[in-house]
Parts: structure tokens; C-alpha cells; sequence
């Protein structure tokens, strides 16, 4: 008893609070038909017999003046007893052999409660979904369950038994939780649970032995479950146990009287909710005036003829957000998007007309007007999918000789505006990091099919060694080919770019020939590159010729092991480490 009540006064707690937030509603009945499926417990305290689940039916009708109403209802529930005596590897105290021959009959349960009782329910602003909380007290009536199971050979007596029920208005209590959404004003769809308990259920005496349960216990033995026929279980009197079970059911939910929606406060019906002020719900699109397209992430505020803020929200992914409970009035709509102001549009008084007389929400749009292109980028580490947060990005116009600067955020994302007909460079700069200039040309792009052009742009830290694909040498040789140019190109354009850098110019071997000679033939190698970039322009003091031989291989060709050609090609390489100061 103390366990029902701890339960009834949590879920009493849970729907306070939410009733709390709800809408009041007014003077409307519910009928709900459902089905479920019903977990039950006997408690009847004999221990070889459990009990199935099974079918639950019920009709319920609630009457709600507001957020608080009262209801019946009826549940008929339908179990079945399951023996669980161990009938394998059985024997009798004299060891005659294996008992077999076993005859079982389990009677089904049928339980129908009837009860009446408080109801509580929360209205979510649309009035098409709600959540109730029924409470219940009444009484039951259990009939049936009646269970045997008997050995007819050696025993040839009971071993497991119980009469069953035959108990007419026992007192019962139960708790519900139901969720319903409507798909229109009257008819809806419900799915919930609830738990019943049954006082003090009285069984009844079997008229063929005479008692209201007994069992021969079961000891096991060397392997072998031994029935113990010296210390039978009988019990003559009445257990007055309680029953108690869990389900789970769906159904349909009729809805009459007035609307969940209708609204009182003002003395005239309005949709589409009730509240303080009778308001109506106004949803806002921005868009793009060139592109047509939604635009999230709008910052949207609703202003009065006052200018005082009455209402703010940002749009979501669909370009929309919803104001409720607005008051009849004049007001102004006004929308940022990154700094941009989008055009204002007006919601007047006769746009609430249409609310009030045919429960339409107010639709209204603000465009966005700028001619201009928003870059959105997002810089992340060379290779990897982590934005980098305070990156410096500078933006450069090479064709109107304008700069401009800002700090990607914590997910490395960044915004410029960008005019048409033009063509930037943009750089990403940070302690231990280096990147290139990167070229975005809106020439290309068209501003009537797009407002946005998305960039990712990679930075790489300092110290990270980069490979240099094409830098190959003939046998025995340090002249650059031609293929290697465009690689050293790239690293001296890098260079350029970046005027607070030096390189390392790093050569490898693989392992075959000597230690010395391949030291020797690597260092020749780097120098030759370090040359080269020299002959590009690139100062001395900013530039390290180093050879690593065979000092630094990638994977196991060491001296002595036999490995593929393909194996050592991955060895002989030539790398650029880049060193911040």
C-alpha cells in the first residue's frame, strides 16, 4: 500500500508540473477505446505457479472543465496461471524411475474493473496533442484461474494446485498516463500505460479437495528433483493477497463539446490556442530576394508602433519561427542575418481578422536585399575534419586593393561579405600554424541562383612533415627533373605567402647501399633543392638543406630484411618541414 502511494504521488508530481505550462481548456468530453497488454502479479504465495500476460480491453469517458476533469472507466483484462513445476527429471522418494506421466489444465483469469475518478491533462498551444493523467478508484471482479497439474501413474495425486478466484467487488485502484494527438478537432490517436492493484483478493475453496492451494515441495538430490510426499503445503484458509499488474494500450480518442483550442478569455472563439491575451500565432519566413532561398539562423525581432521588443526568435533550418499568444496590434517585423538587416514588413491589426474568424495563423516574410555574396567558410587542419577556433582570416579584394580580417569561432567557422564581379585571396593565419593564399572568385559564381558561397579552407602546424610526391631522382643523381618543379613551386609560393617561415628540405634513402654513401647521396639531394628555391627568389638564411640517408625509413625495409621494390620506393622521398619563428 505504501509502495502505490509513493508511486500515485510521483506521477501526481509529474503532471502538476506540466499542467502548470498547459493551456486552459474548457467543457469538452473525451471517450477513449483501447487496447493493450496487461503484466500481472498473484500474489497468493504459491511458488510454483506464475502467471501470463494477456489482452486488456477498456472504455473510459472523462468530462473536463479546463485542465482538471473527472472520469470512468472500464477494463476488461484477461491472464492464465503457467505452472512452473519442475516435471523434468522427476522422481518419487522410493527412486521407481523418472515420473511422466503428468495431466495439466490452467483455467484463463478474466478481471473487469470499473472505476471513476480525477483527471488532470496539459494542452500543448496547437491543441493537438495533449497528455493526461487518470486516477481511479472502484471495484473488480476476478473469476477463473483454477490450476492442477497431477501425476497419474506412480503419485497419482496432486503435486501442484491452485482453486483460483471467484471474488466479486474487491476494491481496486488505478493509475493511467495517456498521450493524445489529434488529427483533427474531433478525432485523435492515444498510446499510454497504467498500473492496477487489487486489495486484498480473497481465493476460493476448491469443492472437489477441499482447499485454496497446495503443492508437494521439490528437493533436488544428486541431480535429480526428488517430490517430497512426507511435507505436503495445503491451505484451507483464504490468502487475501493483492494482484496487481502493468500494461500498455493504444486506442482512439473522440473528442466533444467545444474545441481543446477554444479560447473564452475574450468572449469569441479564436484559434489557435487559449491564452491571457486571446493572441494569435504569426510565422515569419526570411528569404533571399534574388535566390529565393529559406534562410536559417535569422535573427527576428517583433516591435510594437512604441518600438519596444515584444517577441524575438531566430528562424530555423527551414528559414521559419513561430511567435504565439500575439496581441491585436500594430507592429513592426524586422530580421539580421550576420550583421545584415533584412528588409522590415508590417503586421497591422487587419491581419488578425482572418486568426480570429477562421483560426488561421498569421503568415508573414521579410527578404533579404543585399547584393552582395556571404562567404561561409570553415577552416580546419590540413587532412583532418576539426574546425580550428581563432584562426586569423584575412580577406583581400585584389581588385579594389581592400582588406579585411575576423577570428573563425570555436568550430572554425567564419563569414565575409563578398561583392559580385571580383576576386579575393584569403589566408588563415595562427601561432604554429602556416597555410597558403587561396583564391575565391565571384565572377563565376551567379547571385540570382545562390546568396551563399560555401569555403573550407586548411591550415597546417608547424613542424609537420609534408611529402613531395613528385620530387624524384635517377639512379645515383641530385638534378631536379622537370617533373619535380611544380612541387617546388608550391613550396616556394608557400614561402612567399608566408614571409615569416623558413623550410627544412629534407631527402631520404631507402636502405640498400651503404649507411655513408646513401648520408652523402641525401644531403646532395636536399641541397639541390634548396638551390633550386634559391634561384626562385627565396632568401638563404630562411632555407635547411638536410639529408637523412636512410636514417628514417617508414616502414620495416631495414638492412637485411627483403622487401619489394614498391616497398622501398615508399622510403626514398623528399619532404618539407615548416618552421614558425
Amino acid at each position: 500500500m505504501k509502495t502505490l502511494f509513493k508511486r500515485l504521488l510521483f506521477i501526481m508530481i509529474l503532471a502538476a508540473t506540466a499542467i502548470s505550462q498547459g493551456q486552459i481548456q474548457n467543457n469538452q468530453w473525451l471517450f477513449n477505446a483501447r487496447v493493450g497488454y496487461d503484466f500481472p502479479t498473484y500474489e497468493n504465495n504459491t511458488p510454483y505457479i506464475d502467471y501470463k500476460g494477456g489482452l486488456e480491453l477498456g472504455l473510459s469517458a472523462d468530462y473536463y472543465w479546463n485542465w482538471f476533469g473527472l472520469g470512468v472507466d472500464v477494463d476488461y483484462i484477461w491472464n492464465k496461471p503457467e505452472s512452473t513445476y519442475p516435471t523434468t527429471n522427476l522422481y518419487d522418494l522410493s527412486g521407481t524411475g523418472p515420473l511422466t506421466d503428468f495431466s495439466l489444465s490452467e483455467d484463463k483469469i478474466n478481471r473487469l474493473f470499473y472505476g471513476i475518478g480525477p483527471s488532470f491533462r496539459y494542452v500543448n498551444p496547437s491543441g493537438r496533442f495533449s497528455t493526461e493523467l487518470n486516477l481511479r478508484g472502484g471495484l473488480a471482479n476476478i473469476k477463473g484461474g483454477r490450476a492442477e497439474l497431477r501425476e497419474n501413474t506412480v503419485i497419482n495425486d496432486v503435486l501442484n494446485f491452485h482453486s483460483g478466484y471467484d471474488a466479486k467487488n474487491v476494491f481496486s485502484a488505478k493509475a493511467q498516463i495517456r498521450a493524445i494527438y489529434f488529427v483533427n478537432d474531433w478525432l485523435g490517436f492515444h498510446a499510454g500505460a497504467y498500473y492496477m492493484r487489487h486489495f486484498n483478493v480473497e481465493d476460493q475453496s476448491d469443492a472437489t479437495y477441499g482447499i485454496r492451494s497446495g503443492y508437494y515441495p521439490v528437493e533436488e538430490l544428486e541431480g535429480q528433483n526428488i517430490v517430497n510426499q512426507n511435507t505436503p503445503f495445503f491451505r484451507e484458509e483464504s490468502c487475501d493477497c493483492d494482484i496487481y499488474s502493468i500494461g500498455v494500450f493504444a486506442g482512439l480518442t473522440l473528442a466533444v463539446g467545444k474545441k481543446a483550442n477554444t479560447c473564452q478569455v475574450c468572449g469569441e472563439d479564436h484559434t489557435p490556442h487559449c491564452c491571457a491575451t486571446c493572441g494569435c500565432s504569426v510565422t515569419i519566413t526570411a528569404r533571399d530576394k534574388f535566390s529565393n532561398e529559406l534562410l536559417a539562423n535569422t535573427d527576428v525581432v517583433l516591435e510594437d508602433i512604441n518600438g519596444n521588443i515584444t517577441q524575438t526568435g531566430t528562424t530555423n533550418t527551414y528559414g521559419v519561427v513561430v511567435f504565439q499568444d500575439v496581441e491585436t496590434a500594430d507592429y513592426v517585423i524586422k530580421g539580421k542575418l550576420y550583421e545584415v538587416n533584412l528588409e522590415e514588413t508590417t503586421l497591422s491589426k487587419a491581419d488578425f481578422k482572418d486568426c480570429k474568424k477562421e483560426g488561421k495563423g498569421i503568415q508573414k516574410e521579410i527578404l533579404y536585399t543585399d547584393e552582395n555574396f556571404i562567404l561561409r567558410g570553415n577552416v580546419v587542419e590540413c587532412n583532418k575534419n576539426e574546425g580550428i577556433a581563432g584562426v586569423d582570416i584575412s580577406l583581400k579584394d585584389t581588385q579594389r586593393a581592400a582588406l579585411k580580417n575576423t577570428l573563425s569561432d570555436t568550430d572554425g567557422n567564419f563569414q565575409f561579405y563578398l561583392k559580385q564581379s571580383s576576386i579575393y585571396s584569403v589566408q588563415g593565419a595562427k601561432d604554429g600554424y602556416f597555410s597558403n593564399i587561396v583564391t575565391v572568385n565571384t565572377k563565376t559564381e551567379d547571385r540570382n541562383s545562390s546568396l551563399f558561397i560555401d569555403f573550407e579552407m586548411c591550415v597546417d602546424p608547424c613542424g609537420k612533415a609534408i611529402r613531395l610526391d613528385n620530387i624524384i631522382f635517377n639512379l645515383d643523381k641530385w638534378d631536379i627533373l622537370p617533373a619535380a618543379r611544380p612541387d617546388l613551386a608550391y613550396v616556394a609560393q608557400l614561402m612567399i605567402d608566408n614571409p615569416n617561415i623558413k623550410v627544412e628540405m629534407s631527402s631520404h634513402t631507402d636502405s640498400r647501399g651503404s649507411n655513408a654513401y646513401n648520408q652523402e647521396l641525401s644531403q646532395k639531394r636536399a641541397q639541390a633543392t634548396v638551390d633550386y628555391l634559391l634561384a626562385k627568389g627565396i632568401s638563404r638564411d630562411r632555407l635547411i638543406a638536410r639529408g637523412a640517408g636512410e636514417t628514417e625509413l617508414l616502414n620495416k625495409c631495414a638492412d637485411g630484411v627483403q622487401c619489394t621494390e614498391a616497398e622501398h620506393t615508399i622510403n626514398r622521398r623528399t619532404e618539407f618541414k615548416v618552421i614558425c619563428f
